[in-house]
């Protein structure tokens, strides 16, 4: 199993980072709150899980150790595969998670698309025993902040990354424009994983 990838970034893709490790690129395919804190040219360093098929090696990365965990425990339920887990992951943090199973949250978890009210429910009963108890650690998809005028991009590629068509990622970010803006003007830098929760929670709501 390949746990960590560490070295620098060599390019940035909407779904994935290439890492330059001993002289060969690994692609890591990343939520977007992971994404956002890479740099190309930086050193970084991802926990990764590797995920075998028949027809494919695809290796997922993850801020640290405690979202890789979450992504693996996430698919020891039935119908739950990598792709899912990590959209998981890219709407809420490891505690949030957490939190919501905790709680039988439905709603929490129909945020993230491909689950609807039934496999909420199916998913509440599967792993609310699993995953623990919230551990008090910040989401660091919340807390990392994008380039004030680099938000909209990359808030962008990650709703199409979740499956939402080009006019409804347009639509869900002007939506969360001034959210963003108001940051700005108080001098902050945007954070791309609250802003992609509240894009979320637009998106929800037309529906």
């Amino acid at each position: 199993m390949i746990a960590f990838v560490s070295g620098p970034v060599a390019a940035l893709a909407p779904d994935t980072a290439v890492v330059e490790v001993g002289g060969v690129g690994m692609a890591v395919q990343c939520t977007p709150g992971t994404l956002a804190r890479l740099k190309v040219g930086q050193p970084a360093r991802l926990a990764t899980s590797l995920v075998v098929r028949e027809d494919s090696l695809t290796l997922y990365g993850f801020a640290d150790d405690d979202e890789r965990q979450t992504f693996e425990l996430l698919q020891t339920a039935s119908g739950v595969g990598p792709r899912l887990a990590q959209a998981m992951l890219a709407v809420h943090s490891p505690d949030a998670l957490r939190r919501a199973f905790a709680a039988g949250d439905e709603k929490a978890l129909t945020a993230v698309p491909g689950i609807g009210k039934k496999g909420a429910q199916k998913l509440l009963l599967e792993l609310k025993d699993r995953l623990g108890a919230a551990v008090g650690s910040a989401s660091v998809a919340a807390a990392v902040s994008a380039p004030a005028a680099g938000w909209r991009d990359q808030l962008h590629a990650a709703l199409v990354g979740l499956g939402y068509a080009s006019r409804e990622a347009d639509e869900a970010v002007a939506a969360v424009a001034p959210q963003a803006e108001a940051v700005v003007v108080d001098g902050g830098t945007p954070q791309v994983g609250q802003l992609l929760r509240a894009a979320l929670q637009t998106l929800n709501r037309a529906r």
